[in-house]
C-alpha cells in the first residue's frame, strides 16, 4: 500500500559532503546511513538559492526564486502564493510546521486583502502555508523574533534560569572562571555548550515531534499528514553540548579545498565575498580547527536525533506507513575557496544531501540504490502531490515529481541542467562593487558537467567539474570555453523565457480550448464581413466545438442572426 504519511526533515546548512553515506570518512552518521540503505540517495541534488530563506521559499512552493520573488531572508512570499500545504489540503491532508522555515508575513499584502494575520488563514499565509505546530527559526530572540519562543519556556522548566536560555545556554559556553562565552563567537566553538543535550536545540525539536505524532494518533488517526521537522543545526552558533562536543578534534578536520590560483585574477564578485569578514576569519586555518569539530559534533547530535525520531515511528506502528524525506536548505563553505558561510554556487554551498525512503512495495526495485539524475530542491513539493495522487501542476509548481524515481520506472531525466539563484544586494559585495540593488543578481546554470554563472555587468564564471572537481580554475574569461559559455548562457536565457506568473491557468486548460470560440459564443464578434460568413463558420468549423450550440449556435448567436439583415458574403 502506498504512504499515508510524510516526515519531511530539513537541516539548515548541512553540507552534502559532511555525512558518512555521501563519503565522509571521519563522521560516522549510521542512522542517516541506514535510511539511505532503506530508500533513495540522490547525488546530484541541488538548491535553488544558497541562502535559507529563499532557498526555503523555493522548496515550499516548488517554484523557482525569480517565479515567487522571496529572493533572501526575510523577504515574504506574497500572500496567495501556494505553497505544500495549500495544494495538499484540498486533498484532505494536513501540513504541520515544527521548527525553522525562515518565513516572514507579508503583512502589507494581508492588509491589503482584508485577511486578519491572526486568522486560520492569516497564520498560514504566515507559516508558508503549513499549520504551525511549533516554529522555532533558532535566530538570536532579541532580533525582531518571537521574543519569548517556546524552547525557552522548556529550558527554564527544566532548570535553565535565565532571561534568555537560548542565548545563555543552548549557544552559549563557560569560562575558566564559569563567565559566559557566547557561542557567536567562533573563538569558543571548540567549548561545550552550556546546556546538557536533552535540553539543547536538536533534541528539543525531535521531542516536538515525537509530541504531534503521538497527538495525531491519538486525536484523529486516520487524517494523513505532512509533517515538516525542521532543525536549525548545525547552522551557526557552531556550539555543541557534550558529549558531541568532544568527540571530534582538529586532527579530524580535512584540509580545505582552496588554491592561491583562486585569488589571483579573480572575478570582481568572487572577489568581494573573499574579503568578507566570515571568509577572512575561515581562511585561517585555526578558525577551523575550532569550528568544524564542533559542526561535525552538531551533525553527529542530528543522526543520533534520527535514531530517535526513526525508533518513535517503529514504536506508534506507523513506520511502514510514512514516507521519509532527509535533506538541507544549503551548504556551508567553511574555509573551503576561501569562503565562509554560503552564498555562492560552488558544490559545498549549493549541492545537498536529499534521500527519500519511500515504505510502499512499488518502492522496493530501487532500495538502497543511489540516484545521479540532476535533482532540485523544487522537486520535493510535486512528489508529495503526486504521492498523494494530486494531479501535477506545471503551470504552477517548476519542479518535478521523484515518484517515478523510487519505483526505479523513470523513462527520462526530464531535466537537462539544474538552476540555482542569489541576490547579493543585502550584503556587502553590493556596496564594494557600487551596484544598484536590482542588478545584484547570480544565477547558475550547471548541466553535470559545467557550471555557468551570470553576473549582471560583469563577465561570467566557468567550472568544468570533470576535469576540475574541486572547482579552482574559473574557466570564465577563457577563450578555449568560449562555445561552452555561448552554450550555457542560452540555455540560462531559455529557462528565463519561460512563463513563470501565468499560474491561475493551467497549460491543459488553454490547450483543451479554442478560446476564439469561446469568444464567438459569447456574442464578440471580431473580423467576420457579415451574417453569412459567420454562419458557414459556425456550421462547418466551430459549430462541433461550441459547447451551447442549438442546434449550431448558442441563444446569443441566434439573436444576433434573426435581429441583422443577412447579406452576401464576397
Amino acid at each position: 500500500m502506498p504512504a499515508k504519511n510524510v516526515l519531511f526533515i530539513m537541516c539548515d546548512q548541512l553540507r552534502w559532503d559532511y555525512l558518512s553515506c555521501y563519503g565522509h570518512k571521519r563522521l560516522h552518521t549510521p542512522n542517516i546511513d541506514k535510511l539511505a540503505s532503506r530508500g533513495v540517495r540522490y547525488d546530484r541534488a541541488y538548491v535553488q538559492s544558497p541562502v535559507c530563506g529563499a532557498s526555503r521559499m523555493s522548496t515550499y512552493t516548488g517554484r523557482y526564486v525569480h517565479a515567487h520573488g522571496a529572493s533572501w531572508n526575510f523577504v515574504p512570499i506574497k500572500a496567495g502564493e501556494m505553497t505544500i500545504g495549500d495544494h495538499l489540503r484540498p486533498l484532505g491532508i494536513r501540513s504541520v510546521l515544527i521548527g525553522k522555515t525562515h518565513m516572514k508575513a507579508d503583512a502589507p499584502g494581508m492588509a491589503r486583502l482584508g485577511i486578519d494575520p491572526n486568522s486560520r488563514i492569516g497564520v498560514r499565509i504566515s507559516e508558508c502555508g503549513f499549520d504551525p505546530y511549533e516554529r522555532d527559526d533558532g535566530i538570536h530572540p532579541y532580533s525582531g523574533h518571537e521574543p519569548n519562543p517556546p524552547y525557552n519556556e522548556f529550558a527554564r522548566n527544566n532548570g535553565l534560569e535565565a532571561k534568555n536560555p537560548w542565548e545563555e545556554y543552548a549557544n552559549a559556553a563557560a569560562g575558566d572562571n564559569n563567565e559566559l562565552l557566547s557561542g557567536w563567537f567562533l573563538k569558543y566553538a571548540d567549548r561545550p555548550a552550556r546546556a546538557p543535550d536533552p535540553l539543547s536545540e536538536t533534541p528539543y525539536i525531535t521531542g516536538r515531534a515525537m509530541d504531534f505524532i503521538d497527538e495525531a494518533l491519538e486525536t484523529n488517526p486516520d487524517q494523513p499528514w505532512v509533517a515538516h521537522v525542521s532543525y536549525i543545526k548545525p547552522h551557526w552558533p557552531y556550539i555543541v553540548p557534550e558529549p558531541y562536543a568532544s568527540l571530534y578534534g582538529p586532527e579530524d578536520v580535512p584540509a580545505a579545498n582552496r588554491s592561491e590560483s583562486e585569488r589571483k585574477n579573480t572575478h570582481p564578485v568572487f572577489a568581494e565575498f573573499m574579503k568578507r569578514r566570515v571568509s577572512r576569519n575561515f581562511s585561517r586555518d585555526d578558525v577551523r580547527a575550532k569550528v568544524i569539530p564542533a559542526y561535525m559534533g552538531l551533525i553527529k547530535q542530528i543522526d543520533d536525533q534520527m535514531g530517535r525520531l526513526f525508533q518513535h515511528l517503529e514504536d506508534r506502528a506507523i513506520a511502514e506507513k510514512t514516507m521519509i524525506v532527509f535533506t538541507s536548505d544549503h551548504g556551508d563553505y567553511l574555509g573551503d575557496h576561501w569562503l565562509g558561510e554560503k552564498e555562492l554556487f560552488h558544490e559545498e554551498s549549493v549541492r545537498v544531501p536529499l534521500i527519500i525512503y519511500d515504505p510502499s512495495p512499488e518502492a522496493d526495485p530501487t532500495r538502497g540504490k543511489v540516484n545521479s539524475d540532476l535533482v532540485e530542491a523544487i522537486d520535493l513539493a510535486p512528489t508529495f502531490l503526486d504521492m498523494y495522487g494530486g494531479a501535477a501542476v506545471p503551470h504552477i509548481m517548476d519542479g518535478h515529481s521523484l515518484m517515478d524515481t523510487l519505483a526505479g520506472n523513470r523513462k527520462s531525466d526530464p531535466r537537462r541542467y539544474v538552476i540555482s539563484e542569489y541576490d547579493y544586494s543585502f550584503i556587502e559585495p553590493r556596496i564594494a562593487l557600487d551596484m544598484p540593488a536590482r542588478d545584484c543578481w547570480l544565477r547558475m546554470v550547471f548541466d553535470g558537467r559545467y557550471k555557468y554563472i551570470h553576473a549582471e555587468h560583469f563577465r561570467p564564471m566557468l567550472y568544468d567539474l570533470q576535469e576540475d572537481p574541486n572547482e579552482l580554475s574559473d574557466l570564465g574569461a577563457d577563450p578555449a570555453y568560449s562555445d561552452v559559455r555561448a552554450r550555457l548562457h542560452e540555455a540560462l536565457f531559455e529557462w528565463a523565457r519561460k512563463p513563470r506568473q501565468r499560474s491561475t491557468i493551467a497549460d491543459g486548460t488553454i490547450e483543451a480550448t479554442n478560446i476564439q470560440d469561446k469568444i464567438v459564443e459569447a456574442g464578440i464578434l471580431i473580423g467576420f464581413w457579415d451574417e453569412a460568413e459567420l454562419e458557414h463558420a459556425l456550421r462547418h468549423e466551430m459549430g462541433p466545438r461550441m459547447s451551447n450550440a442549438n442546434p449550431l449556435v448558442g441563444p446569443t448567436l441566434n439573436t444576433l442572426l434573426r435581429r441583422t439583415p443577412k447579406k452576401d458574403t464576397p
